[in-house]
């Protein structure tokens, strides 16, 4: 009896000699596998359908896991505010946690003997979806075609045309990743330390050349309305928002990052509608959040994000930090109001109901109604108390070792 693998399948040329190299070569039963987190239309996923079954793997699943996806790692990327290295919102390296969590957990509801992916061993995709496949069906085998056998682009087209498989075998000049939280873009350009990717390269065109307002508007720190337009679930106010703010190339950059393997990578991304949400949403951070509130949140964030990016999803310290990102959204609540233009965008101010910026306590710089001088007066010589000893004892100090001398 044939063994089952469940392969996770793109319909690229790495998952398209997956399927034939455990089929013919290995005799495998191959369950293909293709989770849309966002980056594909419904006629790609028919393409992408026909594809598999055409060369010969035992059934294909689609996974939507568009909105499972902001449930359970993109909401709590906005709550956190959170861009790796101050630039990159974790595009990619968020949707495969959510891809590989959907495949492990078909591997085992199919009670699969091995499951299957196509990544190389330069990248850190390799790591995230080992581990999570250890962690969530231990035991089960993991075969990677490529990263084993160290194939190259040449030796792999040379291999689907020996068996007869037809498909675009022309690789494209940049390599594109799709998805609900943005889109990478890798090319020549990307590989060295210096040069930008040219106005071609980017899948979304700058056709908006007029600016716009665009008001953003959170409930508890979820975007549910862009515009005073209601949505159902906050994945479709993504999705909106991308179409308005896309074409005026907002959101582009190239992140330069660590990888998990301890090597250095550059890529471009595009991300409109993050960038604008995580700018909004932090925006209307600062005026209803307190202080600590905000100083313990971005520790937190930081950590959440690093961590998510290394693949460690499952680590049980997640849970603590998101339970805390969401307790600090309960106040969260206002619009957000953003001016875009090609190429930039301006956030212009907030409304909100918890605004902590009240003119009943004061206006900064010029008059304050919530305490007299008198009582600033003596609140400063408490404040700098500690730090008052600590200069009166040291000159107190100094002064009599320099008298014993």
């Amino acid at each position: 009896m044939a063994k089952k693998v469940v392969l996770g399948f793109s319909g690229g040329l790495d998952t398209t000699f997956c399927v034939k190299y455990l089929t013919e070569e290995k005799g495998y039963e191959v369950y293909s596998i293709i989770v849309n987190t966002g980056g594909f239309s419904d006629a790609e996923l028919e393409q992408i359908e026909a594809h598999a079954k055409k060369l010969g793997v035992k059934s294909h699943k689609t996974v939507n896991a568009i909105e499972n996806y902001y449930d359970s790692i993109v909401k709590y990327l906005i709550f956190g505010n959170i861009l790796k290295n101050n630039t990159y919102p974790l595009s990619v390296s968020a949707e495969r946690l959510s891809q590989a969590l959907h495949i492990a957990e078909y591997a085992k509801q199919i009670n699969a003997d091995a499951v299957a992916h196509g990544s190389t061993g330069a990248g850190n995709d390799q790591v995230r979806f080992d581990m999570v496949l250890n962690i969530i069906a231990p035991g089960t085998e993991i075969i990677t075609p490529i990263r084993d056998m160290k194939l190259s682009r040449e030796s792999e087209i040379e291999y689907l045309k020996s068996k007869g498989v037809e498909m675009n075998f022309e690789k494209a000049v940049y390599s594109i990743n799709k998805g609900l939280w943005g889109t990478s873009v890798g090319g020549r350009e990307t590989l060295n330390s210096k040069g930008l990717l040219p106005e071609e390269a980017w899948p979304t065109q700058v056709t908006k050349t007029e600016s716009e307002e665009v008001v953003l508007e959170f409930e508890k720190g979820e975007l549910l309305r862009v515009n005073n337009k209601n949505f159902g679930h906050p994945t479709e106010a993504i999705q909106y928002l991308q179409s308005i703010a896309g074409p005026y190339g907002i959101g582009r950059d190239i992140h330069v990052g660590d990888t998990i393997i301890g090597i250095k990578g550059r890529v471009g991304f595009e991300a409109a509608a993050p960038i604008l949400i995580l700018k909004g949403h932090h925006a209307l951070e600062k005026h209803v959040l307190s202080k600590w509130q905000l100083q313990w949140k971005d520790q937190i964030s930081q950590f959440y994000g690093t961590w998510l990016h290394e693949g460690q999803i499952l680590d049980p310290v997640m849970r603590d930090m998101e339970a805390y990102l969401e307790s600090s959204q309960r106040n969260v609540t206002g619009k957000v109001f953003l001016q875009l233009h090609p190429y930039r965008y301006q956030v212009i101010g907030i409304e909100s109901p918890y605004d902590l910026m009240n003119n009943a306590f004061g206006s900064y710089g010029e008059m304050n109604a919530g305490f007299t001088g008198d009582d600033v007066k003596g609140f400063t010589r408490i404040f700098g108390n500690q730090t008052a000893i600590y200069h009166f004892v040291k000159e107190s100090v100094n002064h009599k070792n320099a008298s014993e001398f």
